[in-house]
């Protein structure tokens, strides 16, 4: 089966396509420029912008299963919001079965009524790309014509160890036994390829940490 991997030269990305080629699918990478990506074998490239959603749906034929690891640039953090609502019509016009996103942990709970993004413990230079990960999941949770799962990490989300040992949950945030809250992104893609097999969080938000 192949699967479209939407920013797959990203930091996160790139672990993405590592994972699914490893679990044999076959992988079409969806890039800005294919002439700065060097493709592995199982790699299939094409270009798209995805603030054009038609270029989207073209790159999203004959695939049945699509993720985003988009991620915008500093400056531009509602792009994000821009093109999760491209993705989302171009996956429903190219009759995607299953489209997953890259979430943010700022809609995560870290009490009974306050969430990591809105709890004053984040950097003020963070909160644009976290207001802008909590109003994709807003955007995304009023889909119902479209199968979308949306994974969302823990506070810290960085390049670590493939380990396979890891805790899910669904809208609380995270933590280990010293009660800090992370994941790899290696680890990371692990649960989310597991999501991808068993299909046990469909229309639905998780989390992921240690």
């Amino acid at each position: 089966m192949k699967i479209a991997i939407l920013g797959a030269n990203g930091n996160v990305g790139s672990v993405l396509v590592e994972e699914a080629l490893s679990r044999g699918y076959e992988v079409l990478a969806l890039v800005r420029d294919k002439s700065n990506y060097n493709a592995k074998v199982g790699v299939e490239v094409k270009e798209v912008d995805a603030l054009n959603k038609d270029t989207l749906v073209n790159g999203f034929k004959d695939i049945k299963i699509a993720v985003s690891a988009f991620g915008p640039k500093a400056g531009s953090e509602n792009d994000l919001v821009v093109v999760t609502r491209n993705l989302i019509d171009a996956a429903k016009e190219a009759k995607v079965d299953r489209f997953l996103a890259i979430g943010g942990a700022g809609s995560l709970f870290v009490s009974e009524d306050v969430t990591l993004a809105n709890s004053g413990l984040l950097p003020e230079e963070w909160l644009p790309v976290v207001n802008a990960h909590v109003e994709v999941l807003n955007v995304i949770k009023n889909e119902t014509d479209l199968n979308w799962t949306v994974l969302r990490p823990s506070s810290f989300f960085e390049s670590g160890e493939r380990t396979g040992k890891f805790k899910i949950g669904t809208d609380y945030l995270l933590v280990d036994s010293e009660g800090k809250s992370h994941i790899s992104f290696q680890d990371y893609a692990v649960a989310l390829f597991d999501e991808i097999d068993k299909g046990e969080f469909i229309k639905k938000a998780f989390t992921v940490g240690y």
